[in-house]
């Protein structure tokens, strides 16, 4: 493997697809040299253009590169990419990095980091979030599953295309972190479609409502404002956050029942909106009476 002019180890990129090429890109800029690797010339031009190396497999990647970041489409692919006949392993120097950004299952981490330990070599799952735009503006977070020696090798380079780079534990753990991160993104989303249900049953202008719901969540943080605990067990008296979380408990079980109650006049079923109804306060860990069973009594 080589190093750069002033001794930092050269990265190697395998995979420039739509998250692949702006991360790679912001890679440009490290002082050690950047080594990329894609199957479709078109991709890799606009790289060896900027003065990177290409090279055509992930094994010739491994000959130059000390930190690899492979960002593919699944298991398979990074499976094939790490361990393949010509994968990173078979030409990986005993110390490099593999760091996979790919989403794959975290039992598949955990089973290709203990085959890379067998040549020397560490892998780290480090997916990303952000999207594209993200990548392109070097704003993406990065929750890193691996060793702490590991960490800290990753930390410079990822630091090219991401301000927020976090140690969430053993091999395995940035996975389930991304899991649990995508798990309310996800859930938002159809929430969100449940809203658009209902605002558009009222006669309203559903495009309008969502650049109401950008503005104010750009302002709050939207769903994350509340995920300051370190815990989520039930909040005790005395605790700095009961009165702060219960008067958000109070509000949102004030709004939702509004809510649901619009939906029955308007005929639109609102079924997230009643499970929040009951889980909000014991999410929050401000344990109240089930509210749903209280509007049900009125």
């Amino acid at each position: 493997m080589s190093t750069g002019a002033g001794g930092e180890f050269r990265v190697g990129f395998i995979g420039l697809g739509n998250m692949g090429a702006p991360m790679a890109k912001r890679l440009l800029e490290w002082s050690g040299g950047l080594t990329v690797c894609d199957m479709r010339a078109e991709a890799v031009q606009p790289f060896t253009d900027a003065g990177a190396v290409a090279v055509g497999t992930a094994r010739e990647v491994a000959k130059q590169a000390a930190v690899i970041s492979v960002t593919v489409l699944n298991d398979e692919q990074v499976r094939a990419v790490v361990a393949g006949p010509d994968g990173i392993l078979r030409a990986a120097a005993p110390g490099t990095v593999i760091a996979v950004h790919s989403t794959i299952g975290d039992r598949t981490a955990e089973e290709l980091a203990i085959v890379c330990a067998e040549h020397g070599v560490e892998l780290v799952d480090a997916p990303v979030s952000g999207g594209a735009p993200g990548a392109q503006r070097g704003r993406l977070a990065v929750m890193v599953g691996g060793s702490e020696t590991a960490f800290e090798r990753v930390r410079g380079p990822f630091g090219c295309f991401a301000d927020l780079v976090v140690h969430a534990g053993p091999v395995g753990a940035g996975t389930r972190m991304k899991l649990a991160r995508n798990l309310l993104h996800f859930v938002a989303f159809t929430a969100a479609s449940e809203a658009q249900r209902l605002a558009e049953a009222a006669d309203l202008d559903i495009t309008t409502l969502g650049k109401v719901v950008r503005h104010s969540d750009a302002v709050t943080g939207g769903p994350g404002a509340i995920m300051l605990r370190d815990r989520t067990a039930p909040i005790e008296v005395g605790d700095f956050w009961l009165p702060i979380l219960g008067h958000v408990r109070d509000l949102g079980e004030k709004d939702l029942t509004l809510a649901l109650d619009l939906g029955t006049r308007l005929g639109v079923e609102l079924p997230l909106a009643e499970l929040a109804l009951d889980r909000l306060g014991p999410g929050l860990g401000v344990v109240s009476e089930p509210a749903s069973a209280e509007r049900e009594s009125r």
